[in-house]
């Protein structure tokens, strides 16, 4: 990571017009080999965005990266936030505020995967370990709370990520968009 100073913490409401900003930036420019123009901007419609029942319930998370700035010829460490990303204690597998097909029913930790959510990294900070890091504490929070197993929506990007750290592909899901387009997702699971 070449030194790169990262600290996750939960995500509050305030953070969430900078965090509608950041996913869409990443979307745009992650997902591009992934997805044509027209499924990026229809998920950003509907699918991708920030699920506030996330941020509420606490088990939404932003990376911070540490950079410096220069005010008034002094330079000033200050954190942005980089990359964002949740667990689920609801049945919701995917989907941000604008999705249509949520389901807000609480699952039984005993029974039922904990959904791993909404993992977005801002391009400047891609390929830094800003992902693996929110997963870690995304895991760690569920396993806390109970859950012995994860599962996820991952977008084609995503699935480098998540394979790598254990997550195996389940099936391939069609998630529909409107103008009739859809937007492929990969269900993915993880048995610790």
């Amino acid at each position: 990571m070449g030194g790169l100073r990262i600290r996750i913490r939960k995500a509050a409401r305030e953070d969430v017009p900078g965090l509608r900003t950041l996913i869409e930036a990443s979307v745009r420019e992650l997902q591009a080999q992934d997805y044509t123009v027209a499924q990026m901007e229809g998920a950003l419609e509907t699918v991708f965005g920030v699920d506030s029942q996330l941020v509420e319930d606490g088990t939404y998370f932003v990376a911070e990266v540490r950079t410096l700035s220069a005010d008034e010829g002094e330079k000033k460490a200050e954190w942005m936030i980089a990359g964002c990303g949740g667990w689920s204690k609801r049945k919701t597998l995917y989907g941000g505020d604008g999705w249509t097909g949520r389901e807000d029913t609480l699952l039984d930790p005993h029974r039922d995967a904990a959904k791993i959510r909404a993992f977005f990294v801002h391009p400047t900070w891609a390929r830094q370990g800003i992902g693996s890091r929110i997963l870690e504490a995304c895991e760690m929070a569920a396993s806390a709370a109970g859950f012995e197993r994860y599962e996820m929506g991952a977008t084609l990007t995503g699935v480098k990520l998540f394979g790598v750290k254990g997550y195996v592909a389940i099936e391939k899901i069609e998630v529909p968009l409107k103008i009739g387009l859809s937007l492929p997702v990969i269900r993915m699971e993880k048995r610790p």
